[in-house]
């Protein structure tokens, strides 16, 4: 029996195999182990890449929505976990991995994209202490990124409260571990720059493996912190952890406790240091007023003031004798002066017509204010004013005695 051949076209090939694999079931959700190559991110946020180990190579492809939740950057080399389905795209004829999410394969690879990305911002001088911006002595606010339990957030709190409790305290609850928390650290970062929420920004978190302080490796949480117009303390885990945030932060805290002493100063010790030059003062004060007295005994036994003392007596003497001769001088020239007056005020009394008024004589005037000296000024019947001592009489003339 003759088999039938089917005939078809390229396009409605690769269509047909496309529907085969994605109605496989285990191909709609599935888990590839391999090495990143030839990593080729666009400009539209996709991220292109091929997948290998020692036999066989798989292309990949991440959109834009997958890739913005990445917490590392994928490069050439770095061993990956990658989670997707597989599809064709039809117009090449190729099948490839649609992933959906990228981690790295083990700590292995974490150390690595670690290394990677600590030479790549190290060559862009992030590190560099030129860029390194000192802590303000007396913070009036600190603002704290970390999660809102914890011990980390229980050490700085408690730290703060104890040294510095003048400073008020802003507490930023973020995400430390996790999807997502990288972005929540570096959004917490950028809005205390905003707004000027602090003075000084602690960001960190208690120990843990790399996996669990991974959001502290990544690069934007490096850029956040860098470009930072506060000073930021970076505080994650213990001594011998360091992170890319250590690297990039202002100043490095081997713990949150650490942190928490380096933002602000110790009031005690500021308390104390206030004592010590408040005695240091109340001595050199008391040294220069000594260091003058004895210069001032040494003035007086100088031979240039001997007898000053003596000298002013004398002419204190002097002034004393000379107030009195003032005294008794003005009081003799003031009587002179009073005798005179007496004498010039009895002269003008004898001249002033109200004297001669007092002594029985009048004074006429006409109604125009004319004195009457002559008889012809008046006639029968011409009306005139007689002054007085007493007063003043308005008359008229009646007859003209010859």
């Amino acid at each position: 029996m003759e088999q039938e051949v089917l005939t078809v076209s390229v396009s409605q090939l690769n269509h047909y195999i496309r529907r085969v694999i994605e109605h496989n079931g285990y191909l709609k959700d599935i888990y590839v182990k391999g090495e990143i190559s030839n990593c080729k991110p666009h400009p539209s946020g996709h991220i292109y890449l091929t997948l290998k180990d020692e036999e066989s190579v798989l292309r990949g492809v991440m959109f834009r929505s997958a890739a913005m939740g990445l917490r590392f950057n994928p490069e050439d080399g770095i061993k990956v976990l990658a989670r997707g389905r597989i599809s064709v795209y039809e117009p090449g004829g190729v099948y490839q991995l649609y992933i959906e999410s990228l981690e790295p394969d083990g700590e292995g690879a974490l150390f690595a994209a670690y290394e990677k990305l600590k030479q790549k911002l190290e060559a862009e001088g992030l590190f560099d202490s030129a860029f390194k911006k000192p802590l303000p002595p007396f913070p009036k606010t600190v603002c704290v990124v970390t999660a809102s339990s914890g011990a980390a957030i229980r050490d700085i709190l408690n730290v703060l409260g104890r040294r510095y409790p003048l400073a008020a305290v802003r507490v930023l609850p973020v995400a430390v571990q996790g999807e997502g928390a990288a972005k929540q650290i570096a959004e917490a970062i950028r809005l205390i720059n905003t707004h000027h929420l602090g003075d000084v920004i602690i960001t960190g978190r208690g120990g843990g493996s790399i996996e669990d302080l991974w959001a502290f490796n990544e690069e934007i949480v490096a850029r956040e912190i860098f470009a930072s117009d506060i000073p930021v303390i970076s505080a994650v885990g213990h001594e011998t952890d360091f992170t890319i945030a250590d690297f990039v932060a202002d100043l490095r805290a081997p713990t949150p406790s650490a942190a928490a002493e380096l933002a602000v100063p110790s009031a005690l010790e500021l308390l104390g240091q206030l004592k010590s030059q408040n005695n240091e003062l109340f001595a050199e004060m008391r040294h220069c007023l000594l260091r003058q007295q004895k210069a001032l005994d040494a003035l007086k036994k100088h031979h240039a003031l001997i007898g000053v003392p003596d000298m002013i007596a004398e002419k204190r003497i002097t002034v004393d004798q000379l107030q009195k001769n003032s005294t008794y001088a003005f009081s003799k020239r003031y009587d002179s002066l009073r005798h005179q007056l007496s004498v010039y005020a009895g002269k003008l009394d004898a001249l002033s017509p109200l004297s001669a008024l007092a002594r029985g004589y009048t004074y006429a005037t006409l109604p125009d204010g004319t004195p009457m000296r002559e008889i012809k000024q008046c006639s029968p019947g011409t009306a005139f004013r007689l002054r007085l001592s007493d007063g003043e009489a308005d008359c008229s003339v009646t007859k003209i005695c010859e």
